[in-house]
């Protein structure tokens, strides 16, 4: 860690303040906040204010925390910079756009952009840094909203060297559990990708499961821990089963609010299934659950709900 260890770094800085990256920058600058100023830009600027009035009480330092007024004061002001972002478009115009961080880039700075975005465009991002001498990476996250506020994501990383990696793990572990390192810039994307694609089907399948045993008069509690204790256990049925009442903590049970929303699962199913396209590779689950999830992320009653509100779209469809 030649180059910047943590001890030198001045500020940092945190783009996207959203359901994700405020529970993520909340958690970063808890663990650098005796070592280094913070300065966050968001384009809703509530959430930057509320951030400011919970983070900046120190009167000794009344910059502890800035507003940049643009990604481009971020890039001047810090030099490890996080980006959270909704999609490739909104990554493209924080780095690329009018007052973009490019402009304001130098090889003293490190960048992590923990967005899901085409894999694509996270190797482009990477190859322009690069030629600047940047130092970036694309380090996509697993673990929702509950892992970010409880700091236990997994970030799956890409990067140019290990070096690279190296330089960025400290911040990263200072908002997840598990730091993988995944190979070259885009590879975190391949990951991710894979991972969520995964995710989505088996949160259907565990959706028209629970949805089948109930109809057929099973107890859902039951049959969930029969499936727990079977062949058909995963994730979805384990740890964030679909059905209301099986699980106190799960969104199913608080009527599918917060969590992970529908129009990100199926933002992540369409990107999983274009790079499909683009590899030539055959998706046919992959493809039917895309076309669910969009579904229900352009239907008014689902597109604020979590993505295992499958089960209510599954059971109430089928009356």
């Amino acid at each position: 860690m030649a180059d910047i260890p943590p001890a030198t770094v001045k500020r940092i800085g945190f783009i996207g303040l959203g359901n994700m990256g405020l529970p993520m920058a909340n958690n970063l600058y808890k663990g650098f906040k005796d070592s280094a100023d913070f300065i966050v830009f968001d384009v809703n600027q509530t959430v930057t204010s509320n951030f400011l009035k919970e983070h900046n009480t120190d009167p000794a330092n009344p910059d502890k925390v800035k507003i940049a007024k643009s990604p481009l004061e971020v890039a001047k002001e810090a030099t490890v910079v996080v980006t959270m972002l909704p999609a490739s478009q909104h990554v493209q115009s924080v780095y690329f756009g009018q007052d973009g961080l490019l402009e304001g880039l130098t090889d003293k700075h490190v960048v992590v952009d923990a967005s899901t975005i085409d894999q694509s465009v996270a190797k482009k991002v990477a190859d322009v840094l690069h030629a600047k001498g940047v130092k970036a990476l694309d380090a996509p996250v697993s673990g929702g909203t509950g892992g970010a506020q409880a700091g236990t994501l997994t970030f799956m990383v890409g990067s140019r060297t290990t070096e690279d990696f190296d330089l960025a793990k400290p911040y990263l572990e200072k908002m997840g559990k598990n730091i993988v390192y995944c190979g070259t810039n885009g590879n975190g994307q391949v990951a991710k990708i894979c991972n969520n694609m995964l995710l989505g089907i088996s949160m259907i399948a565990t959706s028209e499961t629970m949805n089948l045993g109930v109809r057929m008069g099973m107890d859902p509690k039951l049959l969930a821990g029969i499936l727990n204790t079977s062949s058909g256990r995963c994730w979805s049925s384990e740890v964030y089963n679909p059905c209301p009442g099986v699980l106190e903590n799960s969104a199913a049970s608080r009527g599918y609010t917060g969590g992970f929303g529908t129009p990100l699962m199926a933002k992540d199913m369409r990107l999983a299934v274009n790079a499909a396209v683009e590899t030539r590779s055959t998706v046919l689950l992959g493809a039917l659950a895309q076309q669910l999830y969009n579904q229900m992320a352009n239907n008014k009653e689902f597109e604020k709900l979590d993505f295992s509100a499958a089960y209510k779209w599954l059971s109430e469809g089928s009356k």
